[in-house]
């Protein structure tokens, strides 16, 4: 998955064959803002100008921009798997949230 930011922004990006562009659309917000480009140049500046239209069609109207992910989830799980990973963590010299987004980082990165 090819991802960029901007502003904390994200947007998912993606290469069509059959336009011969690069197209990608904000992530995490629930109004559709997309932008191409023919180059990797073409594509940053478009982002980029797409988030900050994004902001200022917001302003313009009174809305509050949707804010991107915070950084904070709850995750439930069987109290037996919490108490495994509080232990994986500690002999990794970790607190538990840092050793969960190690493992999502790692995870993430196997699958881009």
């Amino acid at each position: 998955m090819n991802i960029m930011t901007h502003k904390g922004y994200l947007a998912k990006v993606e290469y069509s064959d059959e336009d011969e562009i690069f197209a990608g659309r904000l992530a995490g917000i629930d109004d559709i803002v997309g932008f191409h480009g023919e180059s990797v140049a073409e594509l940053k500046a478009a982002f980029i100008e797409a988030v900050e239209d994004y902001l200022d069609t917001c302003k313009k109207l009174g809305k509050k921009p949707q804010k991107t992910y915070s950084g904070k989830f709850v995750v439930r799980v069987e109290p037996e798997i919490h108490a495994r990973a509080v232990i994986a963590a500690q002999s990794e010299g970790k607190s538990l949230n840092a050793w969960i987004g190690d493992a999502i980082t790692a995870k993430q990165l196997a699958h881009c």
